[in-house]
């Protein structure tokens, strides 16, 4: 029997990331559909794959344009998420797909879909599949068409897995189109927007109260807008704050066609580098925040847990609301142990594998995605704590955060939360 590839932090940190192991790279091989990835890739699964995410517009409804397969999974997510009056589907049979004739029925479809409902939708979402990619169809040309037809906004969505590698993946993608029914309106210099994620930061944020102290008014997030009519106020932003990378290219089409500027934040957990985030962010916007009091509950609750438990080891997945190497980075310069990440190594966080070189050269970094992992066995130092439920599959009987509900950790208070997570996780409480 073979064993899982991996490969340690100082080994990566001397290739250098134009090196990567082919087995880190998911074009190089085939896909092992580990539980990480299967919630990750399938956009049916739990979580905000297109389909759901593509619904983000309040009161649209979609239209999934797709075989029967991709169908089928869906109704299964609409039903587990409260979808199930928002989508309609349009199956395609074989020759739909070799033909391409089902592009003829799609503005017929739509038009129906918006005669159906009693509450007429705000827009319609069409969904299409990697059949489309394969044909090339052009959906601009195609929504243009159901908009005449049905007198409805119709904004196309791509659940194209083949493009995950390229410059614009999916879940980018997806971001661009939720935000391109806003129009230009006057801006509002008290007003600003949240970009990045599908649903709200966790209600105890201190970004909220910093951003108040700045003389901000209206903080606005997709996530929260309950009417089209909220929705469309996002377009009077002065800024917009992107904490998700993947919502970079909708708040530049946004500065493109609404003239919002934007500004960028990393989601971290070293609490140092969290406050530099702050005066950064402070200083761009004109204004100062004071966040002492937030530093010094987020460094007592790390301190706390040290204190409690020691100098722990930690294996950590990438199915989490963190970028997995950050967060190792962050929990070694507190004085803990991370034997194992499970992650997708990029160009973006590849600074935080040199980084992990400097404090732990030995830890075994593993890629999710690579047929490999299925011969992975625990070995080495025994994992006390896991974080991600990845990596609670790979060590099942380790006390385990899944780190991963809907609502989002940020700043100083989510480092809070997850250490409270942890504790309870320790102490039988959690999973």
């Amino acid at each position: 029997m073979s064993n899982a590839f991996y490969i340690t932090a100082q080994e990566l940190a001397q290739k250098g990331f134009e090196n990567t192991p082919e087995e880190l790279l998911s074009a190089k091989h085939l896909i092992y559909s580990s539980p990480a990835t299967l919630a990750f890739n399938s956009p049916g699964a739990q979580g905000f794959g297109v389909k759901r995410a593509g619904l983000a517009i309040p009161g649209s409804v979609m239209l999934l344009v797709s075989p029967g397969c991709c169908g089928r999974n869906t109704t299964l997510q609409s039903r587990l998420c409260g979808y199930q009056d928002r989508f309609f589907y349009l199956l395609l049979d074989d020759t739909d797909i070799v033909t391409g004739r089902h592009l003829t029925k799609i503005p017929e479809a739509v038009r129906e879909v918006y005669e159906f409902c009693d509450k007429k939708p705000s827009a319609v979402m069409i969904c299409i599949t990697c059949v489309d990619a394969l044909l090339g169809t052009d959906m601009d040309r195609v929504s243009r068409k159901c908009e005449e037809l049905a007198g409805v906004p119709v904004v196309p969505c791509y659940m194209y897995a083949l493009t995950r590698e390229k410059k614009l993946p999916p879940m980018a993608a997806v971001r661009k189109a939720v935000y391109s029914l806003l129009k230009p309106q006057k801006r509002a210099s008290a007003d600003m927007n949240i970009l990045g994620f599908f649903s709200p930061l966790n209600d105890d944020s201190e970004i909220y109260e910093l951003l108040k102290s700045a003389g901000i008014k209206n903080i606005r997030e997709i996530s929260r807008c309950e009417t089209f009519e909220e929705y469309e106020k996002m377009s009077a932003a002065n800024f917009n704050l992107v904490l998700n990378s993947e919502a970079r290219y909708a708040a530049q089409q946004m500065e493109e066609t609404l003239g919002i500027p934007y500004i960028e934040m990393m989601r971290m957990y070293q609490i140092d580098k969290i406050h530099n985030l702050y005066m950064s962010l402070a200083n761009a916007i004109g204004a100062k925040f004071d966040d002492t009091e937030h530093y010094n509950a987020a460094k007592g609750a790390i301190d706390g847990f040290k204190e409690k438990y020691g100098g722990i080891n930690f294996a950590i997945g990438e199915f989490l609301n963190a970028d997995s190497f950050e967060l190792a980075w962050a929990l070694l310069s507190y004085g803990f142990n991370v034997s194992e990440i499970y992650g997708t190594v990029g160009e973006r966080n590849f600074v935080f594998v040199k980084a992990i070189a400097r404090l732990s050269p030995e830890t075994k970094i593993f890629s999710n995605l690579s047929p490999t992992m299925l011969d992975y066995e625990p070995s080495g130092r025994k994992i006390d704590v896991c974080i991600g439920n990845d990596a609670g599959y790979y060590h099942s009987n380790v006390p385990t955060v899944d780190w991963n509900e809907e609502r989002q950790p940020f700043g100083y208070a989510g480092v809070r939360l997850l250490f409270k997570k942890l504790d309870e996780a320790l102490k039988g409480e959690g999973k």
